[in-house]
């Protein structure tokens, strides 16, 4: 995808999220226990808030974060804010420029572009789900995108890098193979001890699991944003304790 593309999801998630909060702060948000709605406003407030200071000062903010004062700010007041700020450091520097990140391989501004559109349109579908009001419909393209973040960006390089996190899940691993299938884009994970290794296609030879549907499910069912008591439009084929091992995974690497 362009950047000018995920700049495009991000404002229309945020117009979304920012519509769907204002409805009910007080609600709880089941995908994400114990938070109410005004906690998942603050929180995207704070993210957009850290994200423009790593651009400005090209290392991401770890100590006295989140600032103190911000917990006295209105936490709509703070997303508006936070928003408005992001977007002005978005607009002040070309995608290539360098920005502080903890994802190694990428340091640009290019890297948060793209997270933020997708850190928004995930928390909006959160702030539905705590509303109660319709998920508004995911673009494929945007979907697809999301499917590969989490997957490369998240778990494999988590894997790589803070590989003990994950020791308790993959140690006993006799090594699995799944594919996932988004409509026109496949991804192939092959899981072991240590081992969380992602190539783009379906691969040869049957998988231990498989995970398909269309993009904007598979998006959800990976991000554990699927709507209770809703069929998932997801199919899932595989033994249960293989797709927990994913599931782990997943969890461990996002949480």
């Amino acid at each position: 995808m362009e950047h000018s593309r995920f700049l495009d999801c991000l404002a229309a998630d945020f117009a979304r999220l920012r519509a769907v909060a204002r409805i009910d702060l007080a609600a709880a948000v089941p995908s994400c226990p114990g938070w109410t709605v005004a906690d998942l406003a603050r929180h995207v407030g704070e993210v957009y808030l850290h994200k423009s200071a790593a651009m400005r000062e090209g290392v991401e903010p770890e100590q006295g974060w989140p600032p103190k004062e911000l917990a006295d700010e209105e936490p709509l007041a703070l997303l508006d804010r936070a928003y408005a700020e992001l977007r002005g450091e978005f607009a002040a520097r070309r995608p290539e420029d360098p920005a502080g990140s903890w994802y190694a391989p990428d340091q640009t501004v290019g890297f948060w572009i793209r997270r933020m559109a997708h850190e928004t349109v995930v928390h909006r579908i959160d702030a539905e789900l705590g509303t109660g009001q319709p998920v508004a419909p995911i673009p494929d393209d945007l979907a697809a995108d999301g499917v590969d973040e989490l997957l490369k960006v998240f778990v494999a390089y988590g894997v790589a890098e803070w590989g003990d996190y994950f020791a308790d899940i993959l140690a006993a691993s006799p090594g699995r193979t799944y594919t996932v299938r988004a409509d026109g884009a496949a991804w192939r994970v092959r899981t072991g001890p240590g081992l969380f290794a992602v190539e783009d296609g379906a691969g040869d030879g049957a998988a231990d699991v498989t995970v398909s549907g269309p993009p904007a499910a598979v998006l959800r069912w990976v991000w554990n944003r699927e709507s209770p008591g809703e069929p998932s439009g997801v199919t899932v084929e595989g033994a249960p304790e293989a797709v927990e091992e994913l599931r782990r995974c997943i969890v461990t690497a996002t949480q």
